[in-house]
């Protein structure tokens, strides 16, 4: 049975698809990379915008890749961007972690990049994930923690966004300090071989926080996550303004830097 508890806390606006389009498996899946094998053939639960999709089925020329997200409209963009590279090893399917539609032990690779954070039940997405992979395969899970996002200088107002989105998440059913939680998750699902880390994004230079901050600022007036916002009482617009606000003049300082904690597990049977 699918669960229908979480909601996709930052929706799809074009400054959230912005955002994502900006991964790569070099700067979102290094832990899994050396685990790779040409033939292999691999799952991308939440695909997104097809990044790191792409990047994943070029490392695998003579494996494949399914990506699977559940919003179809997220699924064409991720089809246009394998299209444009000239890959033809992808295929896309609209899906649900919690109950994947796929026999088991289907896959070498299974990996899920910023998604448990985001779902009603995160061991039972882990217990699919474990299921369709095969006994010699991997399940690679990264997710951003944000209680331990970190930032310089310190302001009230960006305190103000991390405190909104963290009660807004949870409203949503996801858990946004998800990092520190997968090796729990990965070991209350069933893995007993589990291989725990971290790693970070870092943006300090200009262009960087121009990016990174534009970027927030834009979603978090996106009318997804704005409105859900208003009408369960977790803001004010005003509130939000101002939150967007800070996040322009924390990215206009020149000595602005911000730091996002993952933790990863990469998983076997």
């Amino acid at each position: 049975m699918t669960q229908e508890t979480a909601v996709y806390t930052h929706g799809h606006h074009e400054s959230v698809l912005r955002s994502h389009t900006w991964r790569t498996a070099a700067n979102s899946a290094a832990y899994l990379l050396g685990s790779l094998k040409p033939h292999m053939r691999i799952l991308d639960i939440g695909c997104g915008p097809g990044t790191i999709t792409a990047d994943l089925a070029e490392l695998v020329p003579d494996g494949r890749v399914t990506a699977v997200d559940r919003a179809p409209g997220v699924l064409e963009l991720a089809r246009a961007t394998t299209t444009a590279r000239g890959l033809t090893n992808v295929d896309f399917a609209v899906g649900d972690v919690h109950a994947l539609d796929f026999p088991d032990d289907t896959f070498c690779v299974v990996h899920a990049h910023q998604v448990l954070q985001h779902v009603g039940d995160p061991v039972q997405a882990l217990r699919e994930m474990r299921r369709v992979c095969r006994p010699t395969g991997y399940v690679a899970v990264r997710d951003a923690d944000y209680a331990s996002m970190t930032w310089y200088p310190a302001t009230d107002g960006m305190d103000a966004w991390l405190d909104l989105y963290r009660r807004v998440a949870r409203a949503n059913g996801g858990e946004p300090d998800a990092g520190r939680r997968l090796r729990s998750w990965a070991l209350e699902a069933g893995f007993t071989d589990v291989t725990a880390g971290a790693d970070t994004w870092c943006y300090s230079t200009a262009e960087e926080r121009a990016w990174w901050s534009g970027s927030w600022a834009d979603r978090t007036l996106a009318p997804e996550y704005a409105e859900r916002a208003v009408r369960d009482g977790h803001a004010t617009r005003e509130e939000l303004e101002q939150v967007s606000a800070a996040w322009r003049e924390w990215g206009a300082r020149e000595d602005g830097w911000f730091a996002v904690l993952h933790g990863e597990v990469l998983c076997r049977k």
